[in-house]
């Protein structure tokens, strides 16, 4: 068989794959065919006859699936993906990416069944991996075309004064980019997200479309988080952990909507990630330390055994590992209350020792280590391509910068949490002290000392996940007659982490032995 092929000409291998991934999704509904020929067909024949050009095109195997436009708009975003993946894309590339997702989307709501309609039977079953893979890809586009907008409007306007140093692959962008205004636009990435939410959320919806809706929850949150908005973010996954959710037929199992999430790692890494992001920036500090501390334990344990290896696209993996990490480390130092698994707290101080050492004696360490990880936010909003033609305009489009908004908006709660944790660290040592001592060990006037001694409760206080507002405080503080009694907060003793640590310290000891060849 040749390796370089026009569309016209390739092998009877892609032809079989293109057969049976349409026979397994639209007829047969045998979930192992469809994962064997997902997971690891298409990747195989993809490196054998494709590793770096483009597959087939969509109407030059038409006629292997009888011209189904549903599945031939889910073949066209499975190609594109893998194109887009070894090649950088350019605006056409960008824009071709908007229009396949835009007919694809509007295929599945089409097929998708009115709600209190009866319905017969299935016609459609995509794995909850493919499902998810679709949604991730098309937030990661999104997130990439309002990147590369400001890139380009940035490189024009840098040469305003110089046309003729423009080059012309910036002045073709930005052309291209001025005719289509309407790509990528926010407002319909949130339409269609919605609404497949809302059509998978129906009582006839079939499993495909229930996986669907989950998973975009799980990337609706990812949206919002990006575009700062971080209480939708959290209402975003509400539909993951209603408890009156039904279970949803998963191969031969029956698994709730947040087991079904778990069941597909990415999709777990990035709502765990995007929602502890939200959880920080609310100040909910234990709620972010609990979501981003069970799924770095989870990761810590996956890559001692490389069951994480196994999954594709395992090399980010470690990235966002650190990223977390670095996340933990600012939670753990700004919320005294004890929430982070001993081995995770280890790994934290491990890391990062230096910089929250560098906080302590004053200095700014806080902004390296949210720079580090914090997503790459977004700012949807279209520029005036025009102004950017304009000598003396300004190389950044107003409110273009979102990255350093938010950036911004950290470093401003976090100078508030520098007195804070000065005046509990006096407070630690007193059981009861005069507000005016105390406010003369933290440089202030009573007056002034006051209004902050109800500040470090304001701060504190945070709504949880089971809806009650909470403390994030390891001490209690009340005042009368101008004194503050201190009492340290009541400390649960628990001991069954110490016991699942030790199982899991044995279990490593017995599979290390296991593992031993030994030769008599």
């Amino acid at each position: 068989h040749k390796t370089t092929m026009g569309d016209e000409v390739f092998p009877d291998s892609v032809k079989d794959f293109v057969f049976d991934l349409h026979d397994a999704s639209r007829r047969s509904f045998i979930a192992s065919e469809e994962q064997a020929l997902y997971s690891g067909t298409f990747r195989e024949t993809t490196a054998k006859y494709f590793p770096n050009v483009a597959w087939p095109s969509p109407a030059a195997i038409s006629s292997e699936c009888g011209g189904d436009e549903l599945f031939l708009a889910l073949y066209n975003e499975l190609t594109l993906r893998h194109l887009q993946s070894v090649k950088r894309p350019n605006v056409n590339d960008r824009i071709e990416g908007w229009h396949a997702y835009r007919e694809l989307f509007d295929l599945l709501l089409k097929e998708a069944p009115e709600d209190g309609a009866e319905v017969k039977s299935a016609n459609l079953y995509l794995i909850p991996e493919w499902c998810f893979d679709i949604l991730h890809e098309f937030l990661y586009q999104f997130q990439g075309f309002c990147q590369f907008r400001t890139t380009t409007y940035c490189a024009a306007a840098k040469t305003a004064d110089e046309p003729e140093k423009r080059s012309a692959n910036v002045s073709d962008a930005l052309e291209l980019l001025g005719q289509n205004r309407d790509a990528w636009a926010v407002e319909t990435v949130l339409f269609y997200l919605h609404r497949l939410v809302a059509v998978g959320t129906q009582k006839n919806a079939s499993a495909t479309y229930r996986y669907l809706a989950y998973f975009s929850s799980v990337t609706l949150s990812r949206l919002e988080c990006l575009l700062g908005d971080y209480k939708a973010s959290i209402d975003a996954l509400d539909v993951i952990y209603d408890s009156k959710a039904e279970l949803i037929a998963v191969g031969e199992d029956m698994k709730t909507p947040e087991e079904l999430v778990h069941g597909v790692f990415p999709a777990r890494l990035s709502l765990a990630y995007h929602s502890g992001v939200s959880y920080l920036m609310l100040r909910r500090y234990k709620d972010s330390g609990a979501m981003l501390g069970s799924i770095c334990l989870f990761m810590q344990r996956g890559f001692k055994t490389g069951q994480l290896r196994k999954i594709p696209g395992s090399e980010q993996f470690n990235k966002l590992f650190d990223r977390m990490i670095a996340l933990l480390a600012i939670i753990s130092h700004i919320c005294p209350a004890p929430i982070l698994d001993d081995s995770i707290a280890s790994i934290v101080h491990d890391k990062h020792a230096n910089n929250l050492s560098k906080i302590e004696a004053g200095e700014e360490g806080y902004e390296d280590l949210f720079v580090f990880a914090c997503p790459k936010f977004v700012n949807p909003a279209v520029p005036d391509y025009s102004q950017a033609l304009k000598p003396g305009c300004e190389s950044t489009p107003y409110g273009q910068d979102a990255y350093k908004l938010q950036v911004k908006q950290f470093m401003n709660e976090m100078e508030t949490h520098a007195t804070l944790r000065k005046m509990r660290s006096y407070m630690t040592l007193y059981t009861s002290i005069g507000v005016e001592k105390l406010a003369s060990f933290n440089d202030m006037k009573v007056e002034q000392f006051e209004s902050w001694l109800t500040c470090l409760k304001h701060k504190m206080n945070q709504l949880e996940n089971n809806n009650k507002v909470g403390t994030a405080m390891d001490i209690h503080y009340y005042v009368a007659d101008n004194i503050v009694h201190v009492d340290e907060a009541e400390k649960v003793r628990r001991f069954e982490n110490f016991f699942m640590k030790q199982i899991q310290n044995n279990d490593d000891v017995l599979r290390q032995l296991e593992a031993i060849k030994i030769e008599l």
